[in-house]
This record gives structure tokens, C-alpha cells and sequence, in this order.
């Protein structure tokens, strides 16, 4: 039997059950062999752009006696799947530019999908922004920490009529009990389930955001242009955000 790293399994357990499911750049196909070892689903497709992943994914399969239940395909993201095969994709391990060009280059192979559970390892924005401008509806979204990393899982399901539009997701508000207005862009960058409730993996997280942040002004300081100026002047407005943010929703935890 397959084990999981808490990332995978956090994964693994928010796809439906029956689902079929695509994992592209599937890792040695451990996701779709745990899920199918576990009757959690019947048929998953492992995708991988390279043949070395490909080959080590088919390993994986034939040595957990799932041929056939399991295909690993070679091919570019969403590339690899027919139409109508598939109800669930995972995309997971990568930045969220790449899962956004990679839904977006796919958007033919999604037709018969109803979920997506995507992990960027950084740019989590851009994948906010890519399901809202497509007619997906952001279900969920789960914060965890690992081996000294922090991950964010979002869920996206078909934008059905109840879900006509993000709007009131991305709504701007004032937290209450506080004078924090909390602007769309805000939402889109920090997550709107994940502000609304947030976790310490979420407030190191942006600690660290503000770390990075904090390097990236020091190395502007040694130029002298006006372009670096304006850059380090927009680093500032960022940081004091990130700052706002993260003061008011420690005064309101419990």
C-alpha cells in the first residue's frame, strides 16, 4: 500500500469519491495509486511531460499490480486526456503561472471535469484569478505545513447557477470588530477562505512573504535609478498591506 506526505494525502482526500482522475506531472503516480488502492476511485490517468517521470510512473503502477486501471500517458498537461474521460484533475507541486497556462492551453479537455485540486508551489493569485475568469467557482481552500514548507490546495467545482458569478467571494469588506478593509486584490492575493479563517501556517506563511519582501529591498537600495526607486516605493505599500493584515486578524483570533 502507498504512503502518502501530508501534502498528497491532504489531496487525496478532497477528491469525490468515483471520480475519475487525471494528475498531471503525477510524481511516480502515487496520488491515482493510493486513490485506486484505496476504492476511492476506479480509473485515474498519471500524466507526465517527461520520460524518465513517465517511465518511474509506470514502475509505480505495474509494481502496485494497477495496469489497466492506472494508464500513465507522455504528453504536455492536459494533452495527454481524451474528452469525456475524466471528472476530477489534480494539478499539484508547481507555480501557479505553469497550472494556469496549462488549464488554459487544456480548456478543450475540461469540458466533462467537475473538479480541480490544485497545489501551485507559489503564485496562488494567479490561479484565484485564472478559475474566476474561466467559470470555475472556488469552493475550498486548505493551508498546511510540511518539512518547513507551507502548501495551498485550492478546490474549484463548474460555476453552476448558484455560483452565476465570484463576486460576493471577492466581495470587499471590513473584518469585524476591526477597521481592516479587506480590497478584492487582497482577497485574490492572501485567499478568501484562508483570511476568513486563518491558520499559524497561514500567518507564517506571509511572515515569510514580508521576509522575502524585506531581501528584495535591500538588494534595490544599491541602485540608484529611478526605476528601482519606484519599485522599492511599491515593495513598501506591499509590505504595509501584508503588515495591516496580519496585526488585525491576530487582534480578532480568540
Amino acid at each position: 500500500m502507498v504512503k502518502l506526505s501530508k501534502r498528497l494525502l491532504t489531496i487525496a482526500n478532497i477528491v469525490p469519491e468515483g471520480a475519475r482522475l487525471a494528475d498531471i506531472g503525477s510524481d511516480h503516480a502515487l496520488l491515482p495509486t493510493y486513490l485506486v488502492q484505496q476504492g476511492r476511485v476506479p480509473f485515474a490517468v498519471a500524466g507526465e511531460v517527461n520520460k524518465g517521470p513517465k517511465e518511474a510512473a509506470e514502475r509505480q503502477v505495474r509494481d502496485a499490480g494497477l495496469t489497466g486501471r492506472i494508464e500513465v500517458r507522455l504528453g504536455n498537461g492536459l494533452a495527454v486526456l481524451q474528452p469525456g474521460e475524466i471528472d476530477a484533475v489534480s494539478i499539484a507541486g508547481m507555480g501557479g503561472a505553469l497550472i494556469a497556462s496549462i488549464l488554459d492551453a487544456g480548456q478543450e479537455k475540461l469540458q466533462s471535469v467537475q473538479t480541480l485540486i490544485l497545489q501551485p508551489n507559489v503564485g496562488e493569485d494567479l490561479v484565484r484569478r485564472w478559475l474566476r475568469q474561466h467559470g470555475w467557482h472556488l469552493a475550498a481552500e486548505t493551508i498546511l505545513e510540511e518539512d518547513g514548507k507551507i502548501y495551498e490546495v485550492l478546490t474549484a467545482v463548474r460555476m453552476e447557477a448558484e455560483h452565476r458569478s465570484d463576486v460576493p467571494l471577492y466581495a470587499e469588506r471590513t473584518v469585524e470588530e476591526t477597521t481592516l478593509r479587506l480590497t478584492e486584490e487582497t482577497l485574490l492575493r492572501m485567499g478568501p477562505y484562508l483570511i476568513r479563517e486563518p491558520k499559524d501556517a497561514w500567518f507564517r506563511k506571509w511572515e515569510y512573504e514580508l521576509d522575502k519582501l524585506d531581501m528584495i529591498r535591500k538588494q534595490l537600495e544599491r541602485s540608484t535609478s529611478e526605476s528601482a526607486d519606484d519599485k522599492r516605493a511599491e515593495l513598501e505599500v506591499e509590505k504595509n498591506r501584508i503588515r495591516e493584515v496580519l496585526t488585525c486578524l491576530r487582534k480578532d483570533r480568540p
